[in-house]
Formats: C-alpha cells, structure tokens, sequence
C-alpha cells in the first residue's frame, strides 16, 4: 500500500508548503501530494482554498491577485515549480488540479520539466473536475491521471472508464471492505483520503486498498 503525504504532511507542518514537503520527505513517504492554483499573473501556486487567509484574516482571492501581491500576505506561499526543485524527483508528486482552474499553465510546467530529464512517472494528475483530467489526457498523454470522488463509486467507475485509467481515490468515509474488495476485483487501483489510523489503513490493505493520502505520514513510516 502506497503512503502518499497529504499537501505535503499537514499535520507536521503547515500545508502545501516547503516545510510540510520537506517534512513528508523526512517521513519516508511513497508519494506526495500537493493542491496547485493559478494566480491572476498565470503563476501556479501550491494551495488548496480559492482564497488564502492574512494573519489578520482578510480573504485575498487566488485568480484576483499577482503571486507577488500574495506573497505579502502569506510569506510561506510556494509556487509550484518552488515545490517541485525542493521534492527534486525525491518521490513521485500527486498534484491536485482543483476544480475550474487553468491547465494551460500548469501543463507547460510539467511538460519543461518532462524536456529537462523528469519522467512521466514522476507525476500523479488528480481532480474532481472531470474537464480538468481531460485536458490532461490530450495535453500530457504520458502522466497517469487519478480520478477524485466524495462519495459515488458508480460515478468513480464511469469516469475512470471515460479517462481509460485505473486509478481512482476516494473519500474514507463511505468506503467498507466489501466495497473496496468489489473495486479491486474489477480491475481498480482504489485509494483513500484523508487516513490518520494506520489500524484502519491495514485492514482495508487486507481486501486490496492500493494507497492512503495521510497527514500524519509518521505513523505509517516504514
């Protein structure tokens, strides 16, 4: 079972930034995962929300603002090509594609770093928005794409089929051993977030659960 660190280990660092890619790193994960955003000035940033939070707790829109405007407001905010020099191939990179955003942008980063010597296999493309992971299949053919789903496996499956993937993540919550072992008898490569309870994880790893996205990536280091 793959141990993927959740916007790097969010329960050891801040999230979806250098020190929390450092930190998954320092915990021996399989994998990592980072959400990306396009600023107003096409910069791809590392950040979950549509808007980031000041210290004062002012809301300052991602797609309305410069990067260089939001760097004021929260010093540790990455870009996404600052994430990938600091996980340097370290591990393969699970980037989270949130709904509605820009993949030009995002695609080109990828596809300078495939022309530098990075591999396909360095890269995991997810996103609940299933326009987003169809841009990807005709932009970037090679990076495997992950199918992002709540709640439905039905719906999982039918975008899975359209994608021509086997990779699905879905949420904890509604998952159960028969269902996870259905999954896999099916030819699916299931996986799901967010886990924090590695007796849960080794339960579900026994009818066939491929990966846990986890923000405690120390209680399951190998």
């Amino acid at each position: 079972m793959k141990i993927i660190g959740h916007r790097g280990a969010r329960g050891l660092a801040p999230e979806n930034t250098i020190k929390s890619f450092q930190k998954a790193l320092e915990h021996r994960v399989d994998m990592i995962e980072l959400d990306v955003r396009v600023c107003r000035d096409g910069v791809v940033i590392a950040h979950h929300d549509p808007y980031l939070l000041d210290p004062n707790g002012d809301k300052h829109m991602i797609e309305d603002h410069s990067y260089p405007y939001l760097l004021e407001h929260k010093a540790d905010l990455a870009t996404f090509e600052q994430a990938l020099t600091t996980i340097n191939r370290a591990v393969p990179i699970y980037v989270e594609i949130k709904p509605n955003e820009p993949t030009k942008p995002i695609i080109k980063i990828i596809q300078d770093h495939l022309d530098k010597g990075w591999q396909p296999e360095d890269f995991r493309i997810s996103s609940f928005d299933q326009s987003i992971l169809l841009n990807i299949r005709e932009g970037l053919p090679e990076i495997m794409v992950t199918v992002l789903e709540k709640w439905s496996g039905v719906r999982a499956s039918r975008r899975a089929r359209q994608l021509g993937t086997a990779h699905i993540l879905m949420n904890q919550r509604w998952l159960w051993w028969g269902f996870i072992r259905q999954m896999t008898r099916s030819g699916y490569r299931l996986g799901a977030y967010t886990v924090n309870n590695p007796k849960q994880a080794a339960k579900w790893q026994k009818h066939g659960l491929a990966a846990i996205v986890t923000d405690y990536p120390d209680l399951f280091e190998k």
